[in-house]
């Protein structure tokens, strides 16, 4: 069993993979949190509450002044009960009250996982997993509140999320609603979280707990690429491979917060969920409201360790696609070769640049709808523009195929522009608050998909292209951030629900399309990594990792994407020269290594190679296909951390430890230059492997421990490649 429950002593005891989580009932109604870690075979209570009159604490019971919620370690706090600190949710009753009381009322253990209705969520079978129900209530207002969590039992996975029923005949508006807290007893800890910006995301931030709340978030109505739903802490000691983590990452695409809060008494106020400003929720009578998922990992074997947990569990747990375990193909796209101006003959000569060099996916980019010559307009139309495109999508689709290509697509889905036949036919379909003027980006504005006929109007419009063409790729990209939230369709007080109900809708035009067509691989793309989060996972299998196609930037940006997610999920290309964001003249090779770190695909415009380039690109792709399946199966090890200074190296490790794929970068050549010695992970120690390049054969303990002399160049943004195969012992003499 996962989930232990002693009723004797009121506790339950998760065990998951490698770590253990445990709370308590307390005086029969308030659930605390005694232990999230390292895995424990049994728990008899060696970490008692220690009760204490605090000043300034009130105290729900006169007779006991030692008791308080302020100082409480609870599992989901409230608020106006004497708890000062952060809550974990909130409510508004009729009458104006904003106080909720939960007290503890039972509990239910299933074997699997119930669906959390609507949403993106892992996964698993009755044998994988186990879910433990905790009821509460609050007998005043008539709420019920189900905690969820689920034991993943090989994964040292915990899942958290919160249902809230209404109860009563009366109204209960949910005014915050996270889908994660608990109270840690010490606060010695780094806390990690992930920043940037459109071009410039995912930088790694770590800092000291100190006294007040450290907390990120987004308002912009997607997870954004400023600030990540993700939000660790971390032992001081705490580095790559040694030391714990305590992390969690949030299954939404919306908006949200994440928070550690230290109390004047060095606890930590853990939290993550819903964004509550203007994520509000009317709860009729004997409605519910479900929150989404927070993942929760543990590793005691440093930020690498937690990585590779989340990884496993990503591709086992929560990536439903059936590319999930497919090796993807090698794409181009034609984005940065033409822009909007090209035609089918165009469009046919780069794909055979493309099919003579061995790329398996040709992705026709924006442009080919309505009249799209430039951003401003015909988003929302999407039939072919036959001034482009005289013969359709089908017949170039077809002659890609003929080229032993597969054929992907480009949309942006939720987006419309004012210049398009929707807006002059419907321009109610548009997010937007009545008396306000438009708020444009990109020259765009945002469909309003908490309504459902706007939903039903994309889902018609794709699924009409998918059906009528051969199409094998979708790339899903979405423009600009959410302003003038609000809808005419709803009542004014449930304008709050707006930005929560625009991600519903998503959410279920993705289901429908996907379900519909299996066969064709999605990719989600914000402009890049814009909305880069486990809820698009679920439904897409990999996300254009950024906009910004420079080499060297994207070594930090895959190195802190991969905290979480895996390099199978993250697209990874080749721009040209000087990069058109950097103006950064990268060798080739160093591009190719960046890239063929991730889904590996081409930016650029094939003809504006010389044939020696054109060589190397060739032999890139042979590279790559061979490497491939480590690529994107095996198990990932970051080595060197370019947010740390001039070097980035990683390594990739069958699952079978018996094939190695390392890369070495080092950004500016130096003079005086000491010689670097690359240090392999994850490797058998006892096991020989042999260089595939030039023959010779190292122990695995030596490739680890001793490591690999990397020689000395004078060149900039360079690169080095180096691949082993395990070998058996006494075939070293082998040719």
């Amino acid at each position: 069993m996962s989930i232990i429950y002693d009723k004797s002593r009121k506790i339950f005891h998760l065990q998951a993979g490698n770590t253990s989580y445990i709370m308590q009932v307390v005086k029969n109604k308030y659930l605390v949190h005694l232990y999230w870690g390292r895995r424990i075979s049994s728990y008899h209570e060696s970490r008692q509450i220690i009760w204490k009159d605090r000043g300034f604490a009130p105290n729900p019971d006169a007779a006991d002044r030692t008791f308080s919620l302020d100082t409480l370690p609870q599992e989901y706090p409230q608020t106006g009960n004497g708890d000062y600190r952060n809550p974990a949710y909130g409510i508004c009753q009729e009458n104006g009250s904003r106080i909720s009381n939960l007290e503890y009322k039972g509990y239910d253990i299933v074997d699997g996982k119930p669906e959390l209705l609507g949403l993106p969520a892992s996964f698993g079978n009755k044998e994988d997993v186990q879910t433990l129900k905790v009821y509460m209530e609050d007998p005043v207002a008539g709420l019920k509140v189900c905690l969820l969590y689920s034991v993943f039992k090989d994964q040292s996975i915990i899942t958290r999320s919160v249902n809230f029923i209404n109860q009563s005949d009366k109204v209960i508006y949910l005014t915050k609603m996270l889908s994660m807290s608990m109270d840690i007893r010490e606060d010695e800890f780094d806390v990690l979280t992930l920043y940037g910006a459109h071009n410039n995301e995912r930088n790694m931030d770590r800092r000291p707990l100190t006294s007040g709340t450290v907390q990120i978030e987004s308002l912009r109505g997607t997870s954004s690429p400023h600030q990540a739903p993700f939000m660790a802490l971390l032992r001081k000691n705490t580095d790559e491979d040694q030391g714990e983590v305590f992390a969690a990452n949030f299954v939404y695409s919306g908006n949200f917060q994440a928070a550690a809060q230290v109390d004047p008494y060095r606890n930590v106020r853990f939290q993550m969920g819903m964004n509550s400003w203007n994520g509000d929720w009317k709860l009729e009578a004997g409605e519910s409201f479900q929150t989404p998922e927070v993942v929760m990992a543990y590793s005691n074997k440093g930020l690498g360790g937690m990585s590779r947990i989340f990884h496993r569990f990503y591709q086992k747990h929560l990536v439903r696609s059936s590319f999930a375990k497919q090796e993807r193909p090698i794409l181009i796209n034609n984005w940065e070769a033409t822009f909007f101006d090209f035609n089918e003959e165009k469009i046919l000569s780069l794909a055979k640049k493309a099919a003579s060099v061995g790329i398996e996916l040709f992705v026709l980019d924006d442009g080919w709808f309505g009249h799209r010559d430039s951003d401003d307009s015909s988003l929302g139309d999407w039939f072919v523009d036959k001034k482009k495109l005289p013969n359709g999508l089908k017949s170039l689709a077809e002659k890609i195929h003929d080229m032993g290509m597969k054929f992907g697509l480009w949309f942006e889905p939720e987006m419309i522009s004012q210049d398009s036949e929707l807006f002059y036919m419907h321009p109610d379909y548009v997010l937007h608050t009545e008396g306000r003027p438009y708020t444009i980006g990109r020259g765009q504005l945002v469909l309003d998909l908490s309504r459902e006929e706007v939903c039903d109007y994309v889902i018609t419009s794709i699924r009409r292209i998918l059906k009528e063409n051969p199409i094998d790729y979708v790339k899903w990209d979405m423009n600009r951030h959410l302003t003038d939230v609000g809808s005419l369709f709803f009542e004014s007080d449930r304008q709050g629900e707006i930005t929560h109900r625009y991600v519903l809708g998503l959410y279920r035009i993705m289901d429908v399309l996907t379900s519909e067509f299996p066969e064709v691989l999605f990719e989600s793309c914000s402009s890049g990594g814009g909305r880069f989060d486990p809820g698009m996972l679920y439904y897409m299998p990999q996300t254009w990792c950024s906009d910004n196609t420079d080499a060297v930037c994207r070594m930090k940006i895959q190195y802190a994407t991969s905290l979480t997610y895996p390099p199978i999920t993250m697209g990874a290309h080749v721009s040209v020269a000087p990069n058109q964001q950097t103006g950064r003249v990268t060798p080739l090779s160093t591009r190719g290594y960046v890239a063929m770190s991730g889904n590996f695909g081409y930016e650029l415009d094939l003809g504006n190679l010389d044939e020696e380039e054109m060589k190397v690109v060739k032999e890139q792709i042979q590279c790559y296909k061979k490497i491939r399946p480590v690529i994107q199966m095996g198990d990932f090890y970051r080595i060197c951390n370019p947010f740390d200074g001039n070097l980035a190296a990683w390594n990739f490790v069958s699952q079978d430890r018996k094939y190695v794929v390392a890369f070495f970068f080092e950004i500016l050549s130096q003079p005086a230059a000491p010689v670097r010695i690359l240090k392999l992970k994850g490797l058998n120690a006892d096991k020989l492997y042999r260089r595939c390049d030039n023959g010779e054969i190292y122990s695995g303990d030596e490739l680890m421990y001793c490591g690999i002399s990397i020689p000395l160049k004078k060149e900039d943004f360079r690169g080095e490649m180096y691949c082993f195969e395990q070998i058996q012992k006494g075939a070293e003499n082998e040719g």
